[in-house]
């Protein structure tokens, strides 16, 4: 069996001091042992107990180069916080639609990560004047969680005043 068809999706979640380079020295040991990057979800704007930031990696590999990721990861002294086969096995999109900048959409999501278990895949931002603008999410869930995630979803957003637009069901229906 060739490496690509044993590759299997993995996350692990880090804490990086707070200074330029971290990222980048975190990822090097990944790219070294022909880790594949899916994502990256850099959390800038919260803090670990110990006051670093919490940075989530997706990536593809084989078991024998994850073992020598989190390997390399632990002798370049990066903090790995959790490690292990990806835990999400579904992915949906959504739009939120209403002021972005008063809704402080870096907060909206690192909030809906915590409390939902719901990790951001890809966004992107729409309508940059006036005060309607709408934010595209893709997002990846843990089977079966996709309807409580939206329902901590509409929560969250109604609380900033966002409508959210949730995702159709195969053939339309919801």
């Amino acid at each position: 069996m060739s490496d690509a068809e044993d590759s299997r999706a993995y996350t692990v979640r880090l804490e990086l001091v707070d200074r330029p380079g971290e990222l980048l020295r975190a990822l090097e040991p990944i790219a070294g042992q022909g880790g594949n990057l899916r994502s990256i979800f850099h959390e800038r704007g919260n803090v670990t107990p110990r006051g670093h930031i919490p940075v989530e990696v997706d990536l593809e590999a084989t078991p024998t180069q994850f073992e020598a990721i989190v390997d390399a990861l632990h002798e370049t002294d990066i903090n790995i916080m959790q490690a292990g086969q990806d835990r999400y096995g579904e992915e949906f999109v959504v739009v939120l639609v209403g002021d972005m900048v008063s809704a402080d959409l870096s907060e909206l999501l690192s909030r809906l990560q915590a409390e939902s278990g719901a990790s951001v895949r890809d966004f992107s931002l729409t309508g940059p004047d006036g005060e309607q603008s709408s934010a595209r999410l893709r997002l990846a869930a843990e089977s079966g969680s996709v309807p409580s995630i939206l329902q901590r979803l509409q929560t969250i957003a109604a609380e900033r005043s966002l409508r959210v637009v949730e995702p159709l069901a195969p053939g339309g229906g919801r």
